[in-house]
């Protein structure tokens, strides 16, 4: 059924194998397989957008090699792959409203003097992560590490002198740890488990990548629970 749905998008199943998409369950893999495979990923995705954002372009911006949150960010999807928490939706989404929530609260708390900004910062670092909490909730993208991007919106100097450009610096550094997620988890998992939603998963087991064999049921229903926070 997935196959068809991703042919008639006009996906050949040689690209839709990198998509996520499947006709049947990947083979599980025994701990030290998937412990391997997310050394990989993460080694790869890490290193990947550290040299993007080492280029000229970047430095004569003062764009920092990575954003910190980016390392939690990958435990989740080269690590806990099955986890509603790392599909594609919550890591692009989550990233990009804790950093545009940062941004906005950091502004609204600059328009104090400079010495009253410093006062009241620890308020704005509150309300920053609250804030890009519910936000996320409300659209369906809790991604923990993002709650760490919308932080250093405040509390970080690098990230407060960029100001808007942040936002750009999010989305590139989202799409450059999916990219490397797509690539090396489809070669012998399953990545992601959905796009968009929970209730139109790309296979109805899950790979086994996050805790071995486990229920499908459970594991399945979990996933809908979470999503709905």
């Amino acid at each position: 059924m997935e196959r068809s749905r991703s042919q008639q998008a006009g996906v050949t199943p040689s690209i839709s194998r990198w998509l996520g998409y499947r006709s049947s369950p990947p083979k599980h893999l025994p701990l030290y397989g998937v412990a391997l495979w997310s050394f990989i990923a993460a080694f790869c995705g890490v290193s990947v957008i550290q040299a993007t954002f080492r280029a000229p372009y970047f430095t004569q911006r003062a764009v920092p090699p990575i954003i910190g949150s980016y390392g939690a960010s990958a435990v989740l999807i080269y690590a806990a792959i099955d986890s509603p928490l790392a599909q594609p939706r919550t890591l692009v989404g989550g990233h990009f409203i804790g950093a545009l929530i940062g941004i906005c609260i950091s502004k609204l708390f600059r328009l104090l003097p400079p010495e009253h900004y410093i006062e009241f910062q620890w308020l704005a670092a509150s309300l920053s992560v609250s804030l890009a909490i519910v936000a996320m909730q409300l659209t369906k993208t809790v991604h923990p590490p993002a709650g760490a991007t919308a932080l250093l919106a405040i509390i970080d100097q690098q990230f407060i002198d960029l100001s808007w450009y942040l936002l750009p610096v999010v989305l590139l550094s989202s799409t450059l740890a999916l990219i490397v997620a797509l690539l090396v988890n489809n070669i012998q998992r399953r990545y992601p488990v959905f796009w968009f939603t929970a209730d139109a998963p790309l296979l109805a087991e899950p790979s086994g990548a996050l805790s071995g064999h486990g229920d499908s049921k459970t594991n399945l229903a979990n996933r809908e629970d979470l999503s709905m926070t």
